[in-house]
């Protein structure tokens, strides 16, 4: 794919050099000229540029990348005039990084179709992770709904997936199991999957059902 980062902050720098890690076209976009040379080590292109110069942007062929992601700090005013450009421009999916709720929302109505807040969901993760121990990560899909990868209970060792009956008994889904010690993962099961010791079980469920499920490992 062919993807934009406007910003070359913490966030953006770390984005920009994993996406071009994985095999990416990652174009860097930021007017600090010390940071864009120090970019040009993992973009494929790195350009000093003012990210609300729309007549810039186009002649720069910025509107023909697939995904943008935009992080400006504290710039909030460039951020939401930039996203409007992005979404004049036709650019598909524009993932803007927001300051507070308020932001979100203006990106929202400019044309952001996915407005995240790194830091707020660092820190729940790893307040979730201290509060349960077993669960290893967890992913909000919507207010009411999460997926989490969480050891396999002791109480679910030696049974299988029909015995455990967990659509029943808490409404969740387990729908990928990786086997412990291992990368290996199962994703197409029978209900006489037998779940082992160290497994760890990726589940789908309402979130206060999945908060049912937590108790039993704490």
């Amino acid at each position: 794919m062919r993807i934009a980062v406007f910003g070359l902050g913490i966030f953006g720098r770390h984005v920009a050099k994993a996406l071009f890690e994985k095999g990416h076209e990652v174009i860097a976009v930021d007017q600090r000229k010390d940071l864009v040379q120090r970019a040009q080590e993992y973009t494929t292109q790195a350009i000093v540029a003012n990210c609300t110069d729309r007549e810039l942007l186009e002649n720069l062929g910025l509107n023909t990348v697939d995904i943008a992601v935009v992080s400006l700090g504290e710039n909030l005013s460039a951020s939401i005039l930039l996203t409007l450009y992005l979404k004049e421009m036709n650019v598909k999916q524009i993932i803007v990084k927001a300051i507070n709720e308020d932001h979100q929302k203006i990106l929202e109505l400019v044309g952001a179709t996915k407005v995240i807040f790194p830091e707020r969901d660092m820190a729940i993760k790893l307040a979730g992770s201290l509060d349960t121990p077993n669960v290893l990560d967890y992913l909000p899909l919507s207010r009411e709904y999460q997926v989490i990868e969480i050891e396999a209970p002791k109480p679910f060792v030696g049974k299988t997936l029909q015995e455990l009956d967990l659509r029943r008994k808490y409404g969740i889904q387990v729908i990928a199991v990786r086997e412990g010690g291992s990368d290996k993962v199962h994703c197409l099961f029978s209900p006489d999957f037998k779940i082992k010791e160290g497994d760890v079980l990726i589940i789908l469920g309402r979130v206060e059902d999945i908060e049912r499920v937590k108790k039993i490992v704490t």
